[in-house]
């Protein structure tokens, strides 16, 4: 199908492009941005006047339910919940029941992603098998079946040997590693580490469970050479490592989850289960780090986090309910909203959700690597418009994801998505 978009504000973070212009898209690339030839004769026009067309928003950590976990989200609802945010690429974590240890896993969810035609699906291989941190998996084997990293998810690796030898092993074959620096004996707790903690009675997870998994990474990295990517990182203290360890030359690259980004221990309230998040909601200094780190390109990314729980595991006490929030359809607005609080350009605040995040991937993204997250001529048509200026109430029962428990239930959010493409097709379109 060959569809005009016409009149639209393109925004463009990778090559700093802000401006009026059209764009031409015919099986599935972007064909002409700008000067139109008049040769072009569109099946479809999209009148985008009053809008921003961006790349396709790029999601660096979701989980969809499937496999093991339907009763907290479906394949098809998580996809549906990720095109109505904007997001045309979406990375998995393997923490699923089974885990992502075997090419066959991987193969099969890969081809139920791509036939739900909605979002594209990158996931995460297990660093080891059953992420019990004992025994690699075949790392060469999950890259062929299509994984773009490994990753232990929310599981500590507690051996070092092995955790040596996995980055040992990526570093030969340029493999990235995903790591959340957590302590496997200091990071069990269910709130941060702080007076309003102590006060509730909560077991506190200290900010040293982060920088000492930073530590200890950043020793493995300098000995082995591997590149590895830090998945929400949530101190001060741990972001002023990673400013070194990056000033280094350490091939090291992180993300921050929205939670991180705008709330705090305080926003838990009286015991509200929906502020159980992982990592741990943190004091406000933590929060104003993480905010002028992601300004400056200290941390590369800002991701949703996404992490679908049914009804029953969240409503719970706060210590037993189970972590996790729904955050798809929240992401574009959560980052606009940071980005003006800040007072950033918008080319700087959208390039957290699609230039930086195709960065920490790499080449594992093939074919796409040259155009994801961008919009160049040739490149792949995976393209969000949205309206900057409508805000918009978030209400729970309204999200397109199965899973509606969310900390920013009420919340007046701007960034209305418009319509989302993927690969030339509209996948999203508001109101349709």
């Amino acid at each position: 199908m060959k569809i005009l978009i016409s009149n639209g504000r393109v925004v463009d973070p990778a090559s700093g492009r802000d401006e009026s212009a059209d764009i031409a898209i015919a099986a599935g690339r972007i064909v002409a941005v700008g000067r139109v030839s008049s040769d072009f004769t569109p099946d479809r026009r999209i009148d985008a006047s009053g809008l921003v067309v961006a790349p396709g928003l790029v999601d660096l950590a979701a989980r969809l339910g499937e496999p093991g976990h339907e009763h907290e989200g479906l394949l098809e609802s998580e996809m549906a919940a990720a095109v109505a945010g904007g997001i045309t690429s979406l990375v998995c974590l393997p923490d699923t029941d089974p885990v992502l240890d075997e090419p066959g896993l991987v193969e099969m969810l890969k081809f139920r992603a791509r036939n739900l035609h909605l979002a594209r699906l990158f996931p995460l291989g297990a660093l080891t098998r059953r992420l019990e941190g004992e025994v690699l998996t075949e790392m060469a084997e999950l890259t062929e079946a299509g994984c773009v990293g490994y990753s232990q998810a929310e599981v500590p690796c507690k051996d070092t040997l092995v955790l040596h030898r996995a980055l040992q092993y990526a570093s030969t074959f340029g493999y990235t590693v995903w790591l959340r620096p957590n302590d496997a004996w200091l990071g069990n707790g269910v709130a941060a580490k702080g007076p309003l903690a102590t006060r509730m009675g909560l077991s506190g997870v200290p900010s040293i469970a982060e920088t000492i998994a930073l530590a200890t990474i950043f020793e493995l990295v300098r000995d082995t050479g591997a590149r590895v990517h830090l998945c929400r990182l949530s101190s001060a203290a741990g972001i002023d490592l990673v400013r070194k360890a990056k000033a280094e030359g350490l091939p090291v690259s992180c993300d921050v989850s929205i939670n991180s980004l705008h709330l705090t221990d305080v926003d838990i309230g009286y015991f509200d289960a929906a502020m159980r998040v992982t990592p741990p909601l943190r004091q406000q200094r933590d929060r104003a780090a993480i905010r002028a780190a992601l300004a400056d390109g200290t941390i590369a990314a800002l991701v949703s986090d996404h992490t679908p729980v049914g009804e029953d595991a969240k409503h719970l006490p706060f210590a037993e309910a189970e972590p996790g929030a729904t955050g798809l359809e929240l992401l574009l607005s959560l980052a606009l909203k940071w980005g003006a609080d800040e007072g950033l350009p918008l080319t700087r605040t959208l390039a957290t959700v699609t230039a930086a995040p195709v960065g920490a991937i790499g080449d594992a993204l093939g074919s796409l690597s040259a155009s994801a997250g961008r919009i160049v001529e040739g490149g792949v048509a995976d393209l969000v418009l949205f309206d900057a200026d409508a805000y918009w109430k978030v209400e729970p029962r309204a999200l397109q994801s199965q899973s509606k428990h969310t900390p920013f239930a009420g919340y007046e959010l701007p960034g209305r998505v418009r319509c989302t493409l993927v690969a030339g097709n509209v996948a999203y379109e508001a109101g349709a």
